[in-house]
């Protein structure tokens, strides 16, 4: 699972290193997919500690 998850989050920063600006001069988005790296990120860690808790208990 684990593996899974680590093989998207690498696909998806792929797609998003390989996007390209129209305007040069233009700022380029920080919020690709980083925003959505970070929501897994986050429910990951969240499983993990409500997991250990629910071992510990």
């Amino acid at each position: 699972m684990t593996k899974r998850i680590l093989i998207f989050a690498f696909f998806l920063a792929a797609i998003s290193v390989s996007a390209q600006p129209g305007n040069p001069s233009a700022p380029a988005p920080i919020d690709g997919g980083v925003s959505l790296l970070i929501a897994a990120g986050a429910a990951l860690g969240g499983k993990k500690f409500y997991d250990k808790r629910k071992q510990q208990a």
